[in-house]
C-alpha cells in the first residue's frame, strides 16, 4: 500500500444526530467516515486525499480530527468559500431518519481534483445532490486510471428551501453511468434510480423501496450502460453484488457480518464506501472481495460513537475470515444478460 493513493471526494458535514435511542451527539462525518476507515485498512501506508470544502469555523476541528492519522493528507480541505454542509439527523429507528440541512458546501469541481489525477481509486460520497457534478466526474474519467467508486446516496437526495433533505428520482441516471465504474446504493435509492416509464397516482405514496426481483434488472441495465460493478445494500443482511461473467449477469449477495448491538449507524454507507475502496485498491476487480471489506467497515461503523471503531487491518482481516469462512456466507446466482 505504501504507493498507494486514494481520493475521497465529499462533504464533512457538521452533524447533530439524535440516535434511536435519544441520545444526542454531535460530529464532523461523510467523508471523515470514509477517510479514516480508508487509513486503517491501509495501515497508515499510502496517500489518503480527501476533497472538500468546508465553513472557515469549522476547518480547525476537521483538520483536528485527521492529525492522529499520517496517511491523511488534508490539503484539500478547503475553507475558500466559507461553505460546508450542516446538518441534523433524527434516528426514527436505527435505520430510517428525518434530516435538515441548514447550511450548503461549495461544489467539487473539476479544478479541486486537477492535482490528484494519479490516484488509483477515486471514491465519490455525496449526500445531496450538488456536491459532486457529473463535469467532475467526466474530467477525472477523462485524464485519470483511477477506479472511479460512487456513492447513489448524492443524485437521489435534494435539498428543499425550508431545509428538508428529500429523496428523488435520479432521472439523469443514464447520462452518469458511463463515468462511474463502481456504483453503491441501498434500496431506498435504488427506488430512486429505477423508475416507472409513468405512474398513477396512488403508487407515489408508496415507499420507494425497490422490490427484490427487479434487482437484477436494474442491475443489468447498469452494466449493460457502463459499469464494472452495482452494489446494492440490503441494510443489515449484507450487500448484493452484480458483475458479468461470461457473457451472464452474476449476483453474489455476500452477507453481513453480525453484531450484538447496533450503537450508532451514522456514518455506515460511507465507511462502507471506504471498505470497497479499499478492496478495489488491492485488486481492482475483486468485487467480491471488495465487499466482505465494506461489510466489515459498516459493522465496525455501528460499535461506537466516536472513530475508535475502526480496527487495526490485522483484526479486521480476522474478522473477514472468521466469518466468510463459514458455509453460505456468499451466495450466487447466475442470470442472463
Amino acid at each position: 500500500m505504501e504507493n498507494k493513493k486514494v481520493v475521497v471526494l465529499g462533504p464533512i458535514p457538521r452533524d447533530t444526530i439524535t440516535t434511536h435511542h435519544g441520545e444526542v451527539i454531535k460530529k464532523y462525518g461523510c467523508a471523515t467516515h470514509t477517510s479514516i476507515a480508508l487509513s486503517n485498512l491501509m495501515d497508515g501506508k499510502g496517500e489518503i486525499f480527501p476533497v472538500t470544502h468546508v465553513r472557515q469555523k469549522d476547518k480547525s476541528p476537521v483538520l483536528d480530527i485527521f492529525k492522529n492519522y499520517p496517511n491523511i493528507a488534508t490539503n484539500h480541505i478547503s475553507d475558500e468559500f466559507d461553505s460546508g454542509d450542516v446538518i441534523q439527523l433524527q434516528f426514527v429507528d436505527q435505520n430510517k431518519r428525518l434530516e435538515k440541512q441548514t447550511a450548503a458546501m461549495h461544489p467539487i469541481l473539476p479544478s479541486d481534483v486537477k492535482e490528484l489525477l494519479d490516484a488509483d481509486v477515486v471514491v465519490c460520497v455525496p449526500v445531496t445532490d450538488y456536491e459532486v457534478p457529473l463535469e467532475t466526474l467526466k474530467f477525472i474519467q477523462e485524464y485519470s486510471n483511477a477506479t472511479i467508486v460512487f456513492d447513489a446516496h448524492g443524485p437521489t437526495n435534494g435539498l428543499s428551501h425550508q431545509g428538508d433533505r428529500f429523496m428523488k428520482l435520479w432521472v439523469t441516471r443514464d447520462l452518469w453511468l458511463p463515468h462511474i465504474d463502481v456504483l453503491k446504493m441501498n434500496l431506498e435509492e435504488a427506488g430512486c434510480s429505477w423508475f416507472e416509464k409513468e405512474y398513477d397516482v396512488a403508487s407515489l405514496n408508496e415507499e420507494r423501496r425497490i422490490k427484490r426481483e427487479e434487482i437484477p434488472d436494474f442491475a443489468r441495465h447498469c452494466l449493460n450502460n457502463g459499469l464494472r460493478s452495482l452494489y446494492v445494500t440490503l441494510d443489515e443482511k449484507g450487500v448484493l453484488v452484480y458483475t458479468v461473467e461470461n457473457n451472464q449477469l452474476r449476483e453474489d449477495w455476500v452477507k453481513s457480518i453480525p453484531v450484538k448491538q447496533v450503537i450508532d449507524t451514522t456514518g455506515c454507507g460511507d465507511s462502507f464506501a471506504g471498505g470497497l475502496a479499499y478492496g478495489l485498491l488491492k485488486n481492482r476487480f475483486d468485487f467480491i472481495g471488495a465487499a466482505k471489506y465494506a461489510n466489515a467497515m459498516g459493522a465496525q461503523r455501528t460499535q461506537g460513537k466516536t472513530f475508535d471503531v475502526f480496527k487495526p487491518i490485522a483484526e479486521t482481516e480476522k474478522m473477514i475470515e472468521s466469518f466468510y469462512g463459514m458455509e453460505d456466507s456468499i451466495i450466487t446466482t447466475f442470470y442472463d444478460l
